[in-house]
């Protein structure tokens, strides 16, 4: 079994003292989003074949990191965008996480950590040649750390809508969601920037578009790519079999143990939080020492 640690909230960056209790603990506590159930799921060595973090500042985790290492393998999706204060309220600086990417490839090899340059949002103060001349910027400074970027443009939910909308009247930074040709276009310059230092370009989730342009969809949880930093580590390759969560999805069938509505950081556009208050409030109440990263209904709607 693979192990997301999650793609619904920044375990390395903000809850790693509860991912340290519960992994010496041997399991955690999940509950459904569909059904509202409660399940549980091991994180003893012996059940767990191969763990994927998320996160945009994995500092905090270096130690559960190295310690990881030493019996599993393991791929971090770091998210580095470099986005302005109206869009990202609380990450950290793009400068910081670039060196820890170098610092992930030296320690744990080339395949260990993969560079997340999603969502792309389009506003007055990021527009489309902004895009282009940052995520070049980026991509230079992650030369030799990283050798795979994942682009997705944001996913315009009713959620994502409205924090986007009160994003823009707070910093009168209005957003737009650009037509397929426009998205087609950034994306091959996108595909040029991340080539001419030594990444391939993949697609998370977004099929049409890959269609469109030829860029190969992304699988984030990535079998094959666990197995290669398996064998960097001397550990054994990892087998999953294909089973994404949405249409496009590639990623290999894991079980994620975050929660929604648990990320401080605050970023507009995140799909994972309705309400960003209510998740520094989640955040601030966190026990952990709970066996989930669940919040307390009454803590979110206080």
């Amino acid at each position: 079994m693979i192990v997301s640690a999650s793609y619904k909230t920044d375990i390395p960056a903000v809850y790693g003292d509860w991912f340290r209790a519960r992994r010496a603990a041997g399991a955690c506590s999940v509950r459904n989003a569909w059904n509202g159930q409660d399940f549980s799921v091991s994180l003893r060595d012996a059940d767990v074949d191969g763990w994927i973090f998320w996160t945009r500042n994995a500092r905090p985790f270096a130690d559960e990191l190295r310690d990881i290492a030493a019996t599993r393998p393991f791929t971090v999706q770091y998210t580095v965008t470099g986005y302005p204060h109206a869009l990202e309220r609380a990450v950290a600086p793009a400068a910081a996480a670039i060196a820890d990417l170098h610092a992930i490839a030296t320690r744990y090899g080339p395949d260990a950590a993969v560079w997340r340059y999603d969502p792309v949002v389009i506003s007055d103060a990021t527009p489309l040649d902004w895009h282009a001349e940052n995520c070049a910027r980026l991509a230079g400074a992650l030369a030799g750390a990283v050798n795979e970027a994942v682009v997705s443009f944001a996913q315009i939910y009713a959620k994502t809508r409205r924090n986007l909308d009160r994003a823009a009247a707070a910093a009168g930074n209005p957003w737009r969601d650009p037509g397929a040709g426009e998205k087609a276009d950034l994306l091959g310059t996108l595909s040029g920037a991340a080539g001419a230092n030594g990444m391939a370009l993949t697609l998370c989730t977004q099929p049409g578009l890959a269609d469109d342009t030829g860029i190969p969809g992304a699988a984030c949880i990535d079998a094959a790519r666990l197995s290669r930093v398996a064998a960097h580590l001397g550990h054994a390759p990892v087998a999953a079999h294909t089973r994404g969560n949405r249409p496009g999805c590639l990623c290999a069938e894991a079980r994620d143990i975050g929660a929604y509505g648990t990320c401080p950081h605050g970023c507009a556009y995140c799909y994972a939080v309705a309400d960003h208050d209510g998740a520094r409030r989640a955040h601030r109440a966190h026990d952990p020492r709970a066996d989930t990263l669940e919040p307390a209904r009454e803590t979110v709607q206080a």
